[in-house]
């Protein structure tokens, strides 16, 4: 009795074990494929719980979503025209058929593999047929659209489907992108020495022009000033004249306290005359008339 028991429950366990492991779930952003010794069995690209062998079958998940490629480095191309170029492409990928693509590349890391090599020799066909102005223009979409056809044509037989490919980035190899810069500046340098040399071809023509309108502007004012001290000089010797014939005593003693004023204001006047001098006839008599 204790014997039959004992067997029961490892039968029990072993039915149970034997369910357990021949049931498994396939979620929806999943696809899987049962394998038998390693040999493909089927394919299950529906989500939901589904069964297989117990012990003897596994199954291998693979994404239904969509995947990213993204290379390590950039790869250097030489176009049509022998310029060369830094790109960097990436890509998007799905897995169309699980089974094709665990007979070709196995898993991701095989995809990988297999997807840069594919990627990098359709970017080198594709770029070595254009120009550098062809990349940098409008023509640069046709470019990218050509390369992703050409590769999804190439990844067909992988299982694979490519959504997208793309440039992130072309650029000038690094020596290549000193020597531009150098020669840009060389050229920048160049045209500023001819624009800073012409400016002061103006600056002097300028200054030429300034003085030689100043000179004519103080000759005009001088001679006018001129024209007017003589036209003053006249008025005041006719005043003058006009003035002495009205009234000489006056006249005579005006022009004497003019000269005292101006040859005798300064502290410092030193002056050696003869007392009697007619200069000092004033000094004596208001009239002026002690000496002539």
């Amino acid at each position: 009795m204790g014997t039959t028991r004992l067997v029961s429950i490892i039968a029990i366990v072993l039915l149970v074990t034997a369910v357990s492991s021949s049931l498994f779930t396939v979620n929806q952003t999943q696809q899987a494929l049962v394998l038998q010794f390693g040999e493909p069995k089927r394919t299950i690209q529906e989500p939901g719980l589904a069964f297989k062998l117990p012990f003897i079958q596994d199954v291998t998940y693979y994404e239904k979503r969509v995947l990213s490629l993204i290379p390590q480095d950039a790869e250097e191309v030489i176009l049509s025209d022998q310029k060369r170029l830094q790109v960097d492409a990436y890509a998007r990928y799905r897995i169309e058929d699980p089974l094709l693509f665990y007979q070709t590349v196995r898993n991701e890391l095989g995809a990988r593999g297999r997807l840069e090599a594919i990627i990098d020799s359709s970017v080198r066909r594709a770029l070595g047929r254009e120009t550098l102005a062809s990349i940098l223009t409008g023509q640069r979409n046709d470019i990218v659209r050509s390369i992703g056809e050409e590769v999804n044509a190439s990844v067909s037989s992988l299982g694979i489907q490519i959504i997208d490919v793309r440039l992130r980035r072309a650029d000038y190899p690094t020596a290549t992108s000193q020597n531009i810069f150098n020669r840009m500046k060389s050229e920048r340098e160049r045209e500023a020495k001819e624009f800073r040399a012409t400016g002061e071809e103006e600056a002097q023509k300028i200054r030429a022009d300034a003085e030689k309108t100043r000179t004519v502007i103080l000759s005009e004012a001088q001679r006018s000033a001129q024209e007017t001290r003589g036209a003053g000089d006249g008025q005041a010797i006719q005043i003058y004249a006009d003035s002495f014939g009205q009234d000489a005593e006056f006249f005579a003693f005006y022009r004497s306290m003019e000269a005292y004023r101006k040859s005798m204001g300064a502290n410092d006047t030193s002056m050696v005359l003869s007392p009697d001098s007619s200069f000092f006839r004033f000094f004596k008599d208001k009239s002026g008339a002690g000496q002539k």
